[in-house]
């Protein structure tokens, strides 16, 4: 039937059938001429996509469908895999359900990027104290369109798609600031040691000893292989991350025993809370939300400033480096894929500058007139 205008729309609306394809929707044109020429594109592109599926055996896939599989193959495996929902959900929000991955354009990127940069933290405009909320930082709107954009594609690539040209994805990752290298003082260690909660000591002991990030240090009884003396949890993207069992390990685990049947690391409930099903003086599981506020009240208390959890894992690498020299220990230690991550760890202070220079000068000074005489 030829494009019509309903009542109700100010657009014209097609519906057609074509090799198998029936389409019924609004062609956003106000003219008549408009909307058929709309309409022709759309039947061009459906002959175009029948003879592609021909001779490839591929139907053209969209964002929903791509974001569907990578799901299910890879992102529910991921350690925030709450995040990777939502960020998907976001995705597909802003593109469209319908947004076919082979006419995905720079300019649809680039506009989800701008899109993306101007949000704020969880939408808040204001704090608690009237302050602006900052927008979003440059890593995590990499980490949230970019980089997850480009994974869907690759993935929905790797299961046979027909995806001729992807965006140029490097040009439109936003330049991060390079990450920080941040050991603790042995003052800030103690103040650190002195102001954990004593149900959470065992948690913040262990990631003190291993440097694992925050998520990981969430392992279950199931994790643990006492004969392998290795403990095997989820990292980033799904990863196994490999934590073998030392002696100061083995103890705190051994301190851990009957606390839960599942989770190794817990904590008592302090006070019984309206609407909660927690009893005061019971013990429960430590979760992500609960590691990440008593690290904020713990880092308070010991007056640590400019000192994030995951600084933890920098003072571990940084330390085993200096105390064996091996790079490769240290990636193996931190479960690092890629050796070049870990050579961020092999920086050194002015202290040690100075000693090495110290050395070499001492090895290399020429003898004064009155030693040489004393010769």
């Amino acid at each position: 039937m030829p494009v019509y205008k309903p009542a109700s729309s100010p657009y014209y609306y097609s519906e057609f059938q074509l090799q198998g394809h029936r389409v019924h929707k609004s062609t956003k044109a106000k003219t008549k001429k408009e909307a058929e020429l709309i309409e022709r594109q759309w039947k061009a592109q459906i002959e175009e996509d029948v003879k592609r599926a021909r001779i490839t055996g591929n139907a053209p896939i969209t964002l929903d469908v791509a974001a569907g599989h990578f799901w299910s193959d890879k992102g529910q495996y991921h350690v925030n895999s709450d995040t990777t929902w939502t960020d998907i959900q976001r995705l597909i929000s802003h593109l469209g359900k319908d947004k076919r991955l082979d006419q995905l354009t720079d300019a649809d990127v680039a506009a989800l990027v701008t899109r993306r940069r101007s949000e704020t933290r969880k939408g808040m405009k204001v704090t608690k104290d009237g302050d602006p909320v900052p927008t979003l930082s440059n890593a995590t709107v990499n980490r949230s369109c970019t980089i997850l954009l480009k994974a869907i594609f690759n993935h929905a690539m790797t299961l046979g798609n027909y995806l001729p040209k992807p965006p140029q994805w490097k040009k439109h990752m936003l330049k991060e600031p390079k990450e920080r290298v941040r050991e603790l003082d042995t003052h800030e260690a103690v103040a650190l040691d002195r102001s954990v909660r004593d149900d959470y000591a065992l948690w913040f002991e262990f990631a003190r000893m291993t440097g694992l990030r925050r998520q990981e240090t969430l392992i279950r009884w199931s994790d643990v292989n006492c004969f392998a003396k290795r403990i095997t949890t989820k990292g980033k993207q799904g990863k196994d991350v490999h934590i073998p069992i030392t002696p100061v390990v083995a103890a705190i685990l051994k301190r851990c025993e009957g606390h839960h049947p599942i989770y190794v690391f817990t904590y008592i409930c302090r006070r019984n809370l309206l609407g909660s099903s927690q009893v005061k003086g019971l013990r429960y599981p430590i979760t992500p939300e609960g590691a990440k506020t008593q690290w904020r009240r713990l880092r308070q208390r010991a007056g640590v400033k400019n000192f994030r959890f995951h600084d933890i894992r920098h003072d571990v690498g940084t330390k085993l480096l200096r105390q064996t020299g091996n790079l490769k220990i240290v990636q193996r230690a931190l479960n690092h894929s890629d050796i070049k991550t870990t050579t961020k760890y092999a920086h050194v202070h002015d202290h040690e500058v100075a000693e090495a220079l110290t050395k070499l000068q001492n090895a290399t000074t020429m003898p004064t007139t009155e030693q040489k005489a004393s010769a």
